[in-house]
């Protein structure tokens, strides 16, 4: 055998071996899996803590839900979204020259996400996915990944400290062997009477919808999307998740639109109960069936709206704990009779024509999503796995019947479930599932409910697929949410690391105190909130009312116009002198008065604004904004103030919050 043989074979025989064997990456302080939103942010978070870090994404497109199409950011109350959640915004907001943008263009989001990512230099793993997990006893040492694209390709594994799971499916989670559930609770599990089985009268058909192919004829068949399924009584728990949909963005702007043409495998069978419906109740506009919320640049937020809509119901059950096959079908499926909706609702000619005309309108963006054809790849789970923690959030943390002392993170949304399935009640079409429980204040999300029990993996966080009931789950499953968890989780992970302890041991004092004097976690000046339930920093003079609903924090004063000027005054509580751009929240009220009458003083002058009714434009679904009063330059011994009154009003006043921000931070543009 010559020497050139058996190099050529030696080499061939090395490269199989390569090929095999699995790429060990250098170890390293904190591995996020999903580069969601919560993860992104963990990350970022994890190293302006000076830990190295590495994220990992199985698709290409950081953001997750917030960039791939949920602009219209579903908030509740902005008092909960802190830290770098809300910066995030702020973030947004400078791009559209405000101080905060709540909606938005999914590539302006994108961008915000990367530009996270590029600020601290972070390793981010595009298309690779979790292959199998590594542990010794309670501790994970590490993580192998497959790619994507190539499943059987080599390897990859990851070696880390601490691990953080920001996917929306809890993979990572679960092949760690922590507990979930998935599906509903009986009401009986946690004392609840929301979840389970819910037979509700919104998202729902009118009576005497036929569910048969041939109508009153039961043989024919159920229409597709309809169920065989008995009902059962409500409160029932199940295995049934609620529906998954996508945040469609479309344009209406003739330059930067494309056609929605039929789609490969358009079925217009799937669409018949859209017209059955449309027949008992006509519609003027699209409405009817699509949430058409619109964002900057002649764009939407597509959501579902009424019974019949982008909401794919009873399609998704296997999803939270299907192979990546299954659920890249279930994704395909989902798309399939999204694009086949816009196109049915443009073309089919039993739809009214005015509908017709009006979807026609609309098509795919040119600027959008260009790496998948102008749509997006990012399926709306709304649930998949919720993990059994060191404590279960519940429909009673969301009343504040029962209060957590360890809050990292606070939710403020409605306990909101879209409808799991689609059935026959009654000789009638019905969809079942679907709760709205309004009237939420905010409330602590527990540290315990994003930490395994110490048994099952003691070096892991879960911010998204936490611990929490379906319904309580259904009030803190909020993209804003999500990010204040993911950087309570990194910081916590990182204080693991220092004080070499579980995550279940670290100090939870400790923790909250960081998060609230390292909002930023760049040890910048922090801003100075004052909001009108701060009784040290809030004086009240005169007539006022209290509403607990609708304002900014726990609750918002509001005045008429009386016989003698009434006034609330917020004491500028700054921890460093300086230049502050100053702001007051605004809530949404009736009858709002045509003048506001503004004091701000800076220890030593007085300005006098008088804020107009057209100056505080409340946009979208939000419940109030922020007006920018000025500049002003305050001193801690003599201390400033904002005082809102009565004086000149000819309607209702509203006094919520004050916002006194460091210049510099008001015009940071990077990280």
């Amino acid at each position: 055998m010559n020497r050139k043989f058996i190099l050529l074979l030696l080499f061939g025989l090395t490269l199989k071996w390569a090929h095999a064997r699995p790429l060990v990456q250098p170890g390293v302080d904190v591995c996020i899996y999903g580069g969601t939103s919560a993860g992104v942010i963990a990350a970022y978070t994890a190293a302006k803590s000076g830990k190295s870090v590495i994220l990992i994404e199985p698709g290409d497109r950081l953001g997750g839900l917030s960039s791939g199409g949920l602009g219209f950011t579903d908030i509740g109350n902005k008092y909960v979204v802190t830290g770098l959640a809300r910066d995030f915004y702020r973030q947004i907001g400078q791009h559209y020259g405000k101080l905060e943008q709540w909606t938005f263009e999914p590539k302006v989001a994108e961008a915000v996400f990367r530009r996270y990512a590029k600020a601290k230099g972070i390793t981010i793993y595009y298309n690779w996915r979790l292959n199998a997990v590594s542990k010794t006893g309670t501790v994970i040492k590490s993580i192998r990944l497959e790619q994507s694209q190539h499943p059987q390709a080599a390897k990859r594994s990851v070696l880390a400290k601490q691990f953080i799971d920001c996917s929306y499916e809890g993979d990572l989670m679960a092949k760690a062997g922590v507990s979930y559930t998935i599906g509903r609770e009986d009401n009986s599990v946690y004392n609840e009477t929301v979840s389970g089985v819910q037979l509700k009268h919104e998202h729902q058909f009118p009576d005497n919808i036929d569910p048969y192919k041939i109508p009153g004829d039961p043989k024919s068949g159920l229409l597709w999307g309809i169920s065989d399924a008995e009902l059962e009584p409500n409160g029932t728990g199940d295995k049934k998740i609620q529906a998954y949909n996508f945040r469609i963005c479309l344009s209406d702007d003739p330059d930067n639109r494309i056609q929605i043409t039929k789609p490969e495998r358009y079925d217009p069978s799937r669409y018949e109960l859209l017209l059955r419906y449309l027949a008992a109740k006509p519609s003027k506009d699209l409405w009817a069936f699509l949430k058409m919320s619109l964002m900057p640049n002649h764009k939407t937020d597509i959501n579902n709206n009424g019974p019949f809509s982008t909401d794919m119901i009873g399609m998704n059950y296997e999803y939270p704990e299907a192979s990546y096959q299954t659920r890249e079908a279930i994704l395909a499926a989902h798309e399939d009779y999204t694009k086949g909706l816009l196109y049915f609702a443009g073309h089919d000619p039993r739809m009214p024509e005015h509908l017709r005309t009006q979807m026609l309108e609309w098509g795919y963006p040119k600027d959008e999503y260009l790496e998948s054809g102008h749509f997006t790849k990012q399926l709306y789970v709304r649930e998949a796995r919720r993990m059994i923690g060191a404590y279960v959030m519940t429909q009673a943390n969301c009343e504040r019947k029962l209060v957590v002392p360890d809050g990292v993170g606070m939710g403020a949304y409605n306990m909101d479930s879209h409808n799991a399935q689609r059935l026959v009640v009654n000789g009638m079409v019905k969809n079942e599932g679907d709760v709205q429980l309004r009237g939420i204040s905010p409330y602590p999300i527990a540290y315990r409910s994003i930490t395994p029990k110490q048994n099952e993996c003691s070096n892991l966080t879960v911010p998204v697929c936490l611990s929490a009931s379906h319904m309580a789950y259904g009030s803190i499953r909020m993209e804003p949410v999500f990010m204040v968890l993911g950087q309570s989780s990194a910081v916590a992970a990182c204080q693991a690391i220092d004080d070499r302890c579980a995550i279940q041991h670290i100090n939870v004092t400790k923790l909250q105190k960081k998060l609230k004097s390292n909002p930023l976690a760049d040890h910048s000046l922090a801003e100075a909130l004052i909001d009108n339930d701060d009784t040290q920093n809030v004086t009240v003079t005169g007539t006022w009312s209290k509403e607990k609903n609708g304002g900014y924090g726990p609750s918002f004063l509001k005045a008429t116009a009386p016989a003698e000027t009434s006034a609330v005054r917020f004491t500028a509580a700054i921890t460093t002198p300086g230049k502050y751009q100053v702001y007051a929240y605004f809530s949404k009220v009736p009858n709002p008065s045509d003048v506001t009458s503004v004091k701000i003083f800076n220890g030593e002058q007085l300005v006098i604004k008088k804020i107009q009714k057209n100056e505080i434009q409340i946009v979208g679904q939000a419940s109030g904004e922020w007006v920018a009063l000025g500049t002003a330059d305050l001193q801690l011994k003599k201390r400033g103030f904002v005082e809102i009154s009565t004086e000149g009003a000819n309607g209702t006043v509203v006094a919520d919050a004050v916002l006194f921000v460091p210049q510099k931070v008001a015009t940071h543009n990077d990280h």
